[in-house]
């Protein structure tokens, strides 16, 4: 049973269980054919930002939720403590395991945030145009990759 905001009939196509940061998570693809709603027609413009994630044409700002730099210190600090442990010891897999666990809370938080910003778009716009920004280069230079 699949609980959805939106009435859907679905038919499952493929389960695939998979172990992340010492937990399990079940994931499942499908093939449904969703109930048509009325589409909107406005266009909107989206400006992806360094110090911003988005903003758009409309003057509407979506903030970065700088989830690395929140919990840097703490990374730091885990790593520093699992520096001196001897590599495939008891207590080097449980720091390792509080390491990655951290990793992936920064990513779904990450995760998250981009969510948002996606159905926010598709809910409310008809048609959306991203910038072709190279964001990669922007992140070579050392005075755009890791902003305060």
């Amino acid at each position: 049973m699949v609980k959805t905001y939106e009435p859907i009939e679905v038919l499952t196509k493929k389960i695939t269980i998979s172990r992340q940061a010492g937990d399990w998570y079940l994931s499942c693809s499908y093939e449904f054919h969703p109930i048509t709603t009325a589409q909107k027609t406005d266009a909107i413009g989206v400006d992806l930002g360094v110090k911003t994630l988005a903003t758009l044409s409309d003057g509407k700002v979506f903030e970065s939720v700088r989830s690395y730099h929140k919990f840097e210190a703490k990374l730091s600090r885990l790593q520093y403590l699992n520096r001196h442990k001897e590599v495939g010891s008891a207590n080097w897999k449980k720091a390792q395991l509080k390491i990655a666990r951290l990793h992936r809370k920064v990513a779904n938080i990450r995760h998250d945030a981009l969510h948002k910003l996606t159905t926010y778009l598709a809910k409310n716009h008809g048609s959306v145009s991203i910038e072709d920004l190279n964001v990669s280069g922007m992140l070579r230079n050392h005075k755009l990759a890791k902003i305060r």
